[in-house]
């Protein structure tokens, strides 16, 4: 089969890993770099490609070859760009955030839905080596039924000017967590906690707390002001518990067969209960392969697929809007002090 034209909007910050995977892909055929800097986008493709360059977005959707669009530009203008692709008929795949409101990322869903078009997340931890070992290893049980998830995203990092801590870290981790959760298992409500210590105008340093259905529960921590970086993920099971060391290449995952063992009621009577004796286990631990591959090759190989198949990318659109729906909740927690606040898709 042909290889899908696809065109890159965008060619800032992340528009130049998206141009340079996608040229790489056999599945896609990159035809078009498009950004308000003419000069930007010339110099991102590069001379003597066949690659053409724009300013002007409806020259890109207007051209049939370009069946999908990839869009890296600002935050504030996904939306836009999104559904103008839509309705010209493209395929698009989003840098993430989907949007920056519940409301307007529905809309992008449902306009999706109704033209019969991939809408895809680039979320694009979720197609490291990793995380994909760690959701076939929670998916498939080996852990157990799932009792908690705690994440650290730390740094002496950038602080943002229009948005805060949350809004900048923690869609990492909340899209991880929509990633990996087992059927079954989804976040009910939130309570968050931020301090802004160095007067920012929004919290730098904020600490999340999802309830999960089935009793489990989710934390994340994320902080621009912390003098050392940790980006560590552990998921504690009943049978297993799984170690992510972002930072320690040879050793990225780790599961561990230790934990705590509680003797059921039906197996102790019922004096007893109250006093049912806890047992402790302690096995091995594994470490398994992780195979090496670039996040963004995965990210370009999944949205062709889905496009071919006709099918929902593994983090389509309702995917982004399950993270929008955990930040929202979380920033009018934060605004009522850390009150718990049930997610609209609880409700």
């Amino acid at each position: 089969m042909d290889p899908i034209g696809v065109a890159v909007v965008g060619a800032g910050y992340w528009g130049p890993n998206l141009v340079r995977n996608l040229r790489a892909s056999p599945e896609l055929s990159l035809g078009w770099v498009c950004d308000v800097d003419g000069d930007r986008a010339r110099q991102v493709v590069g001379p003597d490609n066949g690659i053409r360059t724009t300013t002007d977005l409806d020259a890109v959707l207007e051209d049939p070859a370009v069946q999908a669009v990839a869009v890296a530009t600002p935050a504030h203008t996904h939306v836009d760009v999104a559904r103008r692709a839509l309705q010209a008929g493209k395929h698009v795949l989003v840098e993430k955030p989907l949007a920056t409101s519940y409301t307007d990322a529905e809309a992008l869903v449902r306009l999706a839905d109704a033209q019969e078009l991939v809408l895809m997340c680039d979320h694009t931890y979720c197609y490291t080596p990793a995380v994909l070992k760690i959701r076939e290893v929670v998916q498939s049980g080996m852990l157990g039924d799932l009792h908690f998830f705690d994440s650290v995203r730390i740094n002496l990092g950038l602080v943002q000017r229009d948005v805060d801590v949350l809004w900048d870290l923690a869609p990492h981790d909340l899209s991880i967590l929509d990633f990996v959760l087992p059927e079954g298992c989804r976040p009910q409500a939130v309570a968050a906690h931020g301090a802004d210590p160095i007067g920012a105008g929004h919290a730098c340093i904020a600490y999340l707390t999802v309830q999960l259905s089935g009793g489990a529960i989710a934390h994340s921590h994320v902080n621009w002001l912390s003098p050392t970086k940790v980006r560590t993920t552990i998921i504690g099971g009943s049978k297993r518990t799984l170690v992510w060391d972002d930072l320690n290449p040879a050793q990225r995952v780790s599961i561990f067969d230790r934990g705590v063992d509680l003797a059921s009621p039906d197996e102790i009577g019922a004096d007893e209960r109250r006093q049912a004796a806890i047992s402790y286990r302690s096995g091995d631990m594994v470490a398994p392969a992780l195979a090496e591959g670039e996040a963004l090759r995965g990210v370009a190989a999944e949205f062709a697929a889905a496009i071919r198949e006709g099918r929902p990318a593994l983090t389509d659109g309702r995917s982004g809007l399950r993270v929008l729906d955990v930040l929202e909740a979380a920033s009018a927690s934060l605004e009522y002090r850390g009150a718990v606040v049930p997610l609209r898709s609880a409700r």
